[in-house]
């Protein structure tokens, strides 16, 4: 039992049919947003939910019965953790109090991708472990920040109070110019009271947008890079004891089971 357990989770085909239930289930949750649909098919649409529901509740079993006699190891995988609060917070029942939770329960479902695709878990492991480097960059980017919102309030309070008329309003309006949304009528608005201002906008938009920006992307692509090859390191570890054994006692019943097959052509 928990050998053909192992064998079927880890399967490549079985992965792929994960994969086409939970694109299933997306397909579903944005049907249920057409009202037309929603009520012509609410049977069709009820029973496919229930149906993946308890896919996926099977896919858990089976992930559980894959590592007896210690299932309990399931609950140590981050990603397995997550899969299974999915499963748990979709049994809610979907009428009363409990309807809307429900509804965004099924969402979470299209979620379980991250955690059935290698490389989108590695994507997301990678933004985990960037988090301690873009706190210093953050840091770095709320000194400017604050240093520009105060000079831009002190400048500009008076000729333009919709944009520069407290630090929280500079700040958004700082916001609004490192995203390039239309921060030009800011900028010609602070130029009608001097031409000059415009270094103000430019240099703001250069260490705002370019350089911070392309730090985050820096750090992140960095970590990725770093996260690959300690991958790489783990697949060429040299393999254990333990599995040495086990794939020994697997080679053992297969040439016992083709012993007895051989025993048995001979008879015949």
């Amino acid at each position: 039992m928990q050998q053909l357990a192992e064998r079927l989770v880890s399967h490549r085909l079985f992965e792929y049919f994960i994969i086409g239930v939970i694109l299933l289930s997306a397909i579903l949750i944005g049907l249920e947003t057409s009202e037309d649909i929603a009520t012509g098919y609410s049977e069709w649409i009820k029973w496919g939910n229930r149906t993946i529901l308890t896919i996926f509740i099977i896919e858990a079993i089976l992930k559980m019965c894959a590592l007896l006699p210690t299932w309990h190891r399931y609950f140590q995988s981050g990603w397995n953790l997550f899969d299974f609060t999915i499963v748990v917070l979709a049994l809610l029942p979907s009428t009363g109090e409990l309807a809307m939770l429900a509804r965004l329960a099924r969402l979470l479902r299209v979620l379980r991708l991250i955690s059935v695709i290698p490389e989108l878990r590695l994507i997301v492991a990678t933004l985990m472990r960037s988090i301690p480097s873009m706190g210093n960059i953050m840091l770095l980017m709320s000194v400017i920040f604050y240093i520009y919102a105060v000079a831009g309030q002190q400048l500009f309070h008076e000729h333009d109070p919709v944009h520069w008329r407290n630090i929280g309003i500079s700040l958004l309006t700082l916001f609004r110019i490192v995203t390039l949304e239309d921060w030009t009528d800011v900028m010609y608005t602070a130029m009608t009271l001097n031409p000059y201002y415009w270094i103000y906008f430019v240099s703001f938009v250069i260490l705002g947008t370019f350089v911070i920006i392309n730090l985050f992307i820096a750090v992140v692509i960095n970590n990725l890079d770093e996260a690959k090859q300690e991958r790489l390191a783990a697949m060429r570890q040299p393999v254990s004891r333990d599995a040495l054994m086990k794939e020994l006692d697997q080679t053992q019943l297969a040439l016992e089971k083709l012993r007895k097959q051989l025993g048995r052509s001979d008879e015949l």
